[in-house]
């Protein structure tokens, strides 16, 4: 996958050069992004989480096997591109279910602009259209406005709830899923 564009907003794999802009994006919204983010429960102490490095081969074996799709969200501003955040599409099945889930985070400074909200749609329509699936889900904490906000702009529909859903900030945390079937796979 080389991009998918929206205007100003560009989505496209993250790649080694771009190492300098994610840990400043990263290091700048350590705080506001930790209450969301999934953390390793403390099961197996020898799975490190990979350096940075690691992280983008891991993102793109993944996205050449179409297990997970992992993009950076990127605004062109002038003649640069600035990083804003990132969108997967990951949990790819193909088959029966014919599925995957979106998760993402946006950088504090572009929050509330509807980058995040046009980055979902974006990806919604290449799952939908380029691959086929016929079911995408949103999963969040229930407490997440902004997130429930930009799953409903986007088109998502409230499912249900799943209990101990998703290990985030050092917990097993309940999480509301957001659904949107593809109206063309029936």
């Amino acid at each position: 996958m080389k991009k998918l564009v929206d205007g100003e907003l560009l989505l496209k794999p993250i790649r080694f050069r771009d190492k300098a802009q994610w840990d400043s994006v990263r290091a700048v919204n350590r705080d506001w992004l930790s209450p969301w983010e999934a953390t390793r429960p403390n099961i197996d102490h020898k799975s490190a989480l990979p350096s940075y490095y690691g992280m983008v081969m891991q993102l793109n074996r993944e996205m050449r096997a179409l297990r997970s799709i992992s993009l950076g969200v990127w605004l062109n501003e002038n003649k640069d591109q600035v990083l804003i955040g990132q969108i997967t599409l990951g949990g790819i099945i193909f088959g029966a279910m014919r599925g995957a889930h979106i998760g993402y985070w946006i950088d504090q400074r572009f929050a509330n602009r509807g980058y995040t909200t046009r980055a979902v749609k974006l990806l919604t329509k290449f799952g939908f259209e380029q691959l086929r699936l016929h079911r995408i889900e949103i999963n969040l904490r229930p407490e997440n406005e902004a997130s429930k906000q930009v799953a409903i702009k986007a088109g998502f529909l409230l499912e249900g709830a799943r209990n101990n859903y998703l290990h985030i900030a050092g917990d097993w945390r309940d999480h509301v899923t957001f659904v949107k079937e593809n109206p063309v796979i029936k």
